[in-house]
C-alpha cells in the first residue's frame, strides 16, 4: 500500500483505473480522494462524473472492518451525478448464516447493481467512479460492467480482493469473485494491488 502515499492523481485521468485488495486498505479512500482532486483541483463538473456506489454502509462485523462509502470521506461528493437506489447494499458473506441466505443476500445487492449499470450505460459521462465492484460480481455479468466502463474516458475504481472475508460455506462464491476481480486487473489499463 506504500505506493498509494505518493499515487498522482494527474497520471489517472483520461484512463482506466482499478485499486484491488484487503479490507481496510484504503480503498474506497483513495478512490473519493480522486473525485475530490477531480473537483476541488481540476475544477472539473461534478455532472461529468458520475458515482455508482456499491459498497455497503461502513461497519465492524467478527472484528473486521468492511464498506464505506466514497460520501464518508469526501462529503462535497453528492454534487456529483450519483445514482441511488433503495435500501443499502448487504454485506454477503457476513450477513449469512447458510449458502441459501449468501445467494439471496447476493441477489438483493445484484438486482441494484445491475440497474444502476445500466442506466449509467445508456447515458454515460466522461467520467465513472465505482466504489466495490465485487459486490457486483458476485453474481453479474462481466460484460456489462466491461461496456460501462469502456464508455467512459476515465475510470476509476476498487474492489475486494482477499481472504479476510470467509466462512465454511461460501468457498465457491468467493473463488468466482477472486477469478472475476482478476480478470478485471488484467483488463483494466492500470491495476493496484493495495495489499
Amino acid at each position: 500500500m506504500l505506493f498509494l502515499n505518493n499515487f498522482n492523481f494527474e497520471n489517472c485521468i483520461g484512463n482506466h483505473t482499478l485499486l484491488y485488495g484487503e479490507t481496510d486498505t484504503k480503498k474506497t479512500y483513495y478512490t473519493a480522494k480522486f473525485v475530490q482532486f477531480l473537483i476541488e483541483t481540476k475544477k472539473m463538473n461534478p455532472k461529468e462524473i458520475s458515482i455508482l456506489d456499491f459498497a455497503p454502509p461502513n461497519e465492524w462485523i467478527n472484528n473486521i472492518k468492511i464498506g464505506g462509502k466514497i460520501v464518508d470521506f469526501y462529503e462535497n461528493s453528492i454534487i456529483c451525478n450519483n445514482f441511488y437506489f433503495k435500501g443499502d447494499i448487504i454485506p454477503p458473506r457476513l450477513n449469512a448464516r447458510n449458502k441459501k441466505e449468501l445467494y439471496k443476500n447476493a441477489c438483493k445487492n445484484f438486482k441494484k447493481t445491475f440497474n444502476i449499470l445500466k442506466i449509467f450505460s445508456k447515458k454515460p459521462t466522461k467520467i465513472l467512479i465505482i466504489n466495490d465492484i465485487s459486490i457486483y460480481l458476485h453474481i453479474g455479468n462481466k460484460k456489462l460492467l466491461l461496456d460501462s466502463i469502456k464508455r467512459s474516458n476515465t475510470f476509476f475504481g476498487n474492489s475486494y480482493y482477499g481472504s479476510s472475508i470467509k466462512s465454511d460455506f461460501n468457498n465457491v462464491f468467493s473463488l468466482r469473485e477472486k477469478r472475476l476481480v482478476e480478470y478485471f486487473s488484467k483488463k483494466i489499463e492500470y491495476s493496484y494491488f493495495t495489499g
